[in-house]
C-alpha cells in the first residue's frame, strides 16, 4: 500500500473495499437522552451515507451498537406506564442488562430495517459471540455468508449478541477474541479481509489528551513508537462501551495486522466519503506510519504558539526597529520583482488550464506594477505614526492615581483568503506594524505566489522575533484544527466567498471579522449630474470588475428612464462590455433578460439594474438585498422509528453584505437622507464604490472590509489590529 497525497496514507477509492463502520449509537444512560434526537439522528446519518456509498458499488459491513441502550428505554417506559403512585415513591431495581439487549435487539433492527427500506436498500442481521470465532467452521460459515450479503449489494450489521453473553463487567475477556464492539469490528476487518476499518466516534479522532482540553492537539497520523506512552486518555465516552480506549487498542490491534484504520467523528456527516477520497481528517493507523516522512510537519497547534511567542517578541522591539523591519520588506519585495513574477506567471498558467474563472484569475495576477503598488503601501505604513502603546484616554482617579487607556496588539491573528497573493503581503505589513503575530492560509491556486512572497517576508525578520512570526499554512486539512485553537488565536479574518465566511464561522468559537458578499449599490437620483452618473458607474463596474467594492447593482430613480439620462448610460455601459440584467421594473422597459437574484455578486462585467421611485424606495432596496434576512432551518421530531411532524422555522443567519453604497445626485437634502439611512459599512455620496479600499483611505493597506458592527468596520488598517489595555 502506497502513501497518497496529504499525508493521508490511505487506500485509493476503489470498488469492492470493505468497510466496517462501528456505529456511534449506544449509550449507558438513556434515561438523560431523547432518543428522537440522538439514537435515531445518528441512526439516519450513517444510513443516508452507507447507501451512497453502496450505490457507488462499495461493499459495507456495519458493526453497530445501541441494542441495550434501546431496550432499556422501552423498559422503562413500560414499567413507569405500569406503575402505581405508590410504586412510583419506591427505589426501583436497574433493569437487567441481557434482558434490555433481547428487549432492544428487535427495535435496532426495525430501526435500520425501516430507514434502509426507505432508500431502497437491504439489510442483514448477523449477531455473534466471542466464543464463536474458536470454531474454525464457524469462522468459514461466517465469511461464506457475508460473501453471499455482498454479491446481492445487501448491507450486513452486526451485534454482539448480549442477551445471551455469558460476560460480565468491565466487558473484558481472557480469551481476548473481542470484548465491545470496536475490537468485533476490528476482529471482523481481520476475519473477512477488509481494505479499511473506520471507526466512528464522538470525536474527531485522537487526541494527545482530553478533547476538552484547549491544550490538546489531534493526532493525525499514529505513530505507536511516539504516541502510545504519551497519550492521556480522558473521561470514558459518553457513548459505547469502552470509548477512546476500546477504539484505540482495536485500531493498532487491526492496523498492525494490516488493515489500514481511520478514527474520525461520526457527528460530520460526511467524513466517510471524504475518508475514501483522501482527505486527512481523523487520525489514521497503518503498520507502515513510522516510515511516512511527514509524520515530523510542524503541526497547527506549534505554528499558533510560534506566531504569538514572535508577537511577543515584537512588541518588545521599539517602534523604530518595527519600521526598520517593513522598509527592510519593502525593499526585499522590490528587489525579487522578477523571482515573484515568474512564479506567479506559473500559477496564473495551471489557473487558465484548470479552467478557472477570469475574475479569479484577475485577482491570481501578480504584473510588475502592482507588486510596485505593494512595496509603495509597505513603506507608507513603515512612515505611519507608531500605532502601538498609544494613550487613548489619561485620567487622574486621585492623587498620584492616573489611569491609561493604552493600544495594544490583538496577539495572533489567522487570515484565510483565496486568489490574491498580493493580500498576502498587506497583511504581513499590517501585522508587523500592529505588533501582531499571523498565520496566513491562501488559496491553492496561488500556491508558488504566496511561498515565494512568505520566503521573501520572512527573511528580513531578525533573530529577536524570528521568522516564525508569519506562519504560512500549506494544507487546508490543517485549518479546522487552527479554528480550535482560541486560546493562542485571537482573531480569523476569512478573505473570500460567502461559502468561505459562512463555513468559518459556524466552525471556530474564535471572533471572525470579515464580509461575506460584495453586493454594493449605485443609485441615481432624479438630481443625478448625467455626465458625472456615467463616469461613477463606469468606473465602478469596470474598473476592477473582480473586486468587491465593484458595483452589482444600479438603481435608477424613475424620472431618469423618461428622458435620455438612462438610455445614454446603457450605451456607455455596453461599449465597455458589460451584459445587463434587470429586475422586474428595468427587465420589462429596457428589454434585458431578468435577473434571477438581486443578492448576486457578479464579480465580472456584469450587473443588475432596477427603476425606484425614489430614494426611500432605493434605500429599502439596499437594505433588504444588500443581506440575507433569514435562512430556514427544517426541523425533524421523530419518535424510534416514524416522524412524527416536520416544521419550517426562520432566524436571522447573520450573514450580509452590507458593503458599500453610492447616490449620484445634486441634492444635497437627498444625499443626506440616504446617507444616514443606508444601513452599510460604507456610504458614499458622488463617489465611486470603488473608492472603499484602505490605500484609497490612507490607511497604508488594508487586511480585508469589515460589515460586521463589533470592533471594526469597512476598511481594516491597523487600527482595526489592536486592542486596548489599562495602565
Amino acid at each position: 500500500m502506497e502513501p497518497l497525497k496529504n499525508g493521508l496514507n490511505l487506500l485509493p477509492n476503489l470498488n469492492g473495499i470493505v468497510h466496517h463502520l462501528n456505529s456511534i449509537s449506544e449509550n449507558e444512560d438513556w434515561c438523560n437522552v431523547d432518543p428522537s434526537r440522538a439514537f435515531v439522528g445518528n441512526v439516519k446519518r450513517l444510513v443516508v451515507k452507507l447507501k451512497e456509498l453502496n450505490t457507488q458499488g462499495y461493499e459495507v459491513i456495519l458493526v453497530t451498537s445501541g441494542a441495550v441502550g434501546l431496550g432499556r428505554q422501552r423498559l422503562r417506559y413500560r414499567r413507569l406506564a405500569n406503575s402505581s403512585f405508590s410504586d412510583l415513591q419506591n427505589p426501583q431495581n436497574e433493569l437487567d442488562g441481557k434482558a434490555c439487549a433481547a428487549v432492544g435487539q428487535s427495535c435496532l433492527m426495525a430501526l435500520y430495517d425501516t430507514m434502509f427500506s426507505q432508500l431502497d436498500v437491504t439489510s442483514s442481521q448477523l449477531l455473534v459471540n466471542d466464543g464463536f470465532f474458536r470454531d474454525a467452521g464457524f469462522r468459514k460459515q461466517l465469511s461464506d455468508t457475508v460473501s453471499s450479503l455482498l454479491d446481492l449489494r445487501v448491507i450486513p450489521i452486526f451485534n454482539e449478541n448480549d442477551a445471551v453473553s455469558t460476560r460480565k463487567a468491565p466487558y473484558e475477556d481472557s480469551s481476548g477474541i473481542f470484548w465491545d464492539n470496536d475490537s468485533l469490528a476490528g476482529l471482523l476487518a481481520l476475519e473477512l479481509k477488509a481494505d479499511l476499518l473506520v471507526l466512528l466516534s464522538d470525536v474527531e479522532g485522537l487526541y494527545n489528551g482530553p478533547p476538552s482540553d484547549p491544550n490538546s492537539r489531534l493526532i493525525h497520523t499514529y505513530i505507536k513508537e511516539k504516541h502510545q506512552g504519551e497519550i492521556t486518555f480522558g473521561d470514558k465516552s459518553r457513548l459505547g462501551r469502552g470509548g477512546m480506549t476500546a477504539k484505540v487498542n482495536a485500531a493498532v490491534c487491526a492496523a498492525y495486522a494490516g488493515i489500514p484504520v481511520v478514527i474520525t467523528s461520526g457527528f460530520a456527516t460526511n467524513n466517510i466519503m471524504r475518508v475514501l477520497q483522501g482527505e486527512r481528517i481523523g487520525t489514521v493507523f497503518h503498520k507502515d506510519a513510522h516510515l511516512w516522512i511527514n509524520i515530523k510537519e510542524v503541526s497547527a497547534h506549534e505554528m499558533a504558539v510560534a506566531a504569538r511567542d514572535g508577537s511577543r517578541q515584537l512588541q518588545v522591539l521599539s517602534s523604530e526597529e518595527r519600521k526598520k523591519i517593513l522598509l527592510a520588506m519593502a525593499d526585499a519585495l522590490e528587489k525579487n520583482t522578477s523571482t515573484i513574477t515568474l512564479e506567479n506567471k506559473a500559477d496564473v498558467a495551471d489557473a487558465e488550464t484548470a479552467g478557472y474563472e477570469k475574475s479569479l484569475i484577475s485577482r491570481l495576477t501578480l504584473k510588475p506594477e502592482k507588486i510596485s503598488g505593494l512595496v509603495k503601501s509597505v513603506r507608507m505604513l513603515a512612515d505611519m505614526e507608531e500605532p502601538v502603546g498609544q494613550i487613548l484616554k489619561r485620567t487622574e482617579l486621585a492623587d498620584n492615581l492616573i489611569l491609561e487607556k493604552i493600544s495594544s496588539p490583538l496577539g495572533v491573528l489567522l487570515v484565510i483568503f483565496e486568489s490574491r497573493p498580493d493580500a498576502l503581503v498587506q497583511i504581513a505589513a499590517l501585522a508587523i506594524r500592529s505588533g501582531n503575530g499571523l498565520l496566513l492560509k491562501g488559496g491553492k491556486e496561488a500556491r508558488r505566489s504566496n511561498a515565494v512572497l512568505h520566503k521573501v517576508i520572512t527573511s528580513v525578520m531578525p533573530d529577536t522575533v524570528g521568522d516564525r512570526i508569519i506562519g504560512l499554512i500549506t494544507s487546508r486539512e490543517e485549518i479546522p484544527d487552527l479554528l480550535k485553537l482560541d486560546g493562542v488565536i485571537d482573531l480569523v479574518i476569512p478573505r473570500g466567498s460567502n461559502k468561505l465566511v459562512s463555513q468559518i464561522k459556524e466552525s471556530t468559537k474564535i471572533p471572525v471579522l470579515g464580509h461575506a458578499d460584495g453586493i454594493c449599490h449605485v443609485y441615481l437620483d432624479k438630481a443625478a449630474n448625467i455626465d458625472m452618473a456615467k463616469q461613477i458607474v463606469r468606473d465602478a463596474k469596470t474598473d476592477y470588475p473582480a473586486a468587491c467594492n465593484a458595483m452589482e447593482t444600479l438603481l435608477v430613480h424613475k424620472d431618469l428612464s423618461s428622458n435620455s439620462g438612462l438610455d445614454e448610460l446603457i450605451i456607455e455601459l455596453q461599449r465597455e462590455g458589460v451584459q445587463l440584467f434587470g429586475g422586474p421594473r428595468a427587465s420589462s422597459l429596457l428589454k434585458i433578460p431578468e435577473s434571477s437574484s438581486f443578492h448576486h455578486e457578479y464579480s465580472s462585467l456584469a450587473c443588475t439594474i432596477e427603476i425606484v421611485e425614489d430614494v426611500f424606495a432605493a434605500i429599502d432596496h439596499i437594505n433588504q438585498h444588500g443581506r440575507h434576512d433569514f435562512c430556514i432551518i427544517f426541523i425533524l421530531i421523530m419518535d424510534s422509528i416514524s416522524i412524527i411532524f416536520s416544521k419550517i422555522s426562520y432566524f436571522p443567519c447573520g450573514f450580509c453584505s452590507a458593503h458599500t453604497e453610492c447616490i449620484v445626485t445634486e441634492d444635497s437634502e437627498v444625499a443626506e437622507t440616504f446617507l444616514r439611512q443606508v444601513d452599510s459599512a460604507a456610504v458614499f455620496h458622488n463617489a465611486s464604490t470603488r473608492f472603499c479600499d484602505g490605500a484609497r483611505f490612507g490607511l497604508g493597506a488594508e487586511v480585508g472590509i469589515s460589515t460586521s458592527r463589533i470592533h471594526a468596520r469597512g476598511p481594516v488598517g491597523v487600527e482595526g489590529l489592536l486592542t486596548n489595555k489599562w495602565y
